[in-house]
């Protein structure tokens, strides 16, 4: 369900954000329509208990068998979350370019290999602290508490809610050119050609929420840092994720995969920078598969 913003919670919500000195008017008018697309396109969640984890063992549609092949993800743990709202989009590259322009950055990717996989209606790709830094943006520009979604709060709104879904389409299965993209769209949505990149946003339908292709288009980044054994010690009310780690979580999988790779129970893992150490020929990963969605928590 969608929820727009006659709630009180979120009526202060400003239209009007204060200069960070490097906007003109014209930037102005960009981050005010930014922020308002923003308000628009949230998704409220409400807050309740789930099951988190890899559910297969517990489902008998899947003959109480696991549905993915990691093993990071099979201690089953009870969580309990308070209500937050969501966007029902990943941040796209035509969003991301005002929050670099109003801020006096360069616009992100214009050079080398990532320049042919932008596109204004594509995710945008970025590492974690580029994905950090814009909810913390929002967060400045409207004096409400933005952030990437903890992984909790993701898998939640993945699965509707928490129920058993395997895939966070509009039915929880997975099926291309209905309710899914194909590889043919991927490689027509930007200059890349590539079908194993994210394709246009929203060019399906969503989950029940209204939430669009969460973990269906590209990596998508969360807050918490990853520790392959934290299942066992999760806390139970609002998890937030290891203190310290070396590595971030992201949810989704690689396009052009079979299947089990894009399940709303699978958990990745990259450093923030997306830096690899040790390979002779790549020092980082691509930027373009990974992408991210803000959050703005109701009561923290």
């Amino acid at each position: 369900m969608k929820l727009r913003f006659t709630l009180v919670a979120l009526s202060t919500l400003s239209l009007v954000a204060c200069s960070d000195g490097q906007a003109d008017s014209k930037n102005q008018q960009a981050v005010d329509a930014l922020i308002k697309k923003t308000k628009e396109n949230l998704v409220y969640v409400k807050g309740g208990s789930f099951q988190m984890g890899d559910f297969g063992q517990i489902d008998p549609k899947a003959n109480n068998l696991p549905y993915s092949f990691y093993d990071d993800n099979k201690v089953l743990h009870e969580v309990e979350l308070d209500g937050f709202f969501i966007s029902s989009r990943q941040v796209s590259y035509a969003d991301y370019d005002v929050f670099t322009e109003a801020s006096g950055q360069p616009n992100i990717n214009n050079e080398g290999p990532e320049a042919k996989y932008r596109a204004p209606n594509v995710p945008a790709g970025v590492d974690w602290y580029q994905a950090h830094d814009y909810c913390e943006w929002l967060s400045r520009k409207t004096g409400q508490s933005f952030s990437l979604p903890t992984e909790a709060q993701w898998e939640y709104a993945a699965r509707n809610r928490g129920e058993f879904r395997p895939f966070a389409t509009d039915d929880g299965t997975l099926k291309p050119g209905v309710n899914h993209s194909t590889p043919e769209e991927r490689k027509e949505a930007t200059s890349a050609n590539d079908s194993l990149s994210p394709g246009v946003i929203a060019s399906y339908p969503p989950n029940p929420l209204g939430i669009y292709q969460m973990g269906l288009n590209g990596f998508e980044w969360v807050s918490d840092w990853y520790d392959k054994d934290y299942y066992k010690k999760s806390p139970k009310m609002n998890p937030s994720g290891p203190e310290h780690g070396l590595e971030k979580v992201r949810r989704g999988g690689e396009l052009g995969s079979e299947g089990r790779d894009l399940l709303t129970v699978n958990r990745r893992h990259a450093k923030p920078d997306l830096s690899i150490d040790n390979n002779p020929v790549l020092s980082n990963e691509p930027l373009y598969p990974n992408t991210f969605r803000c959050v703005l928590n109701e009561s923290r």
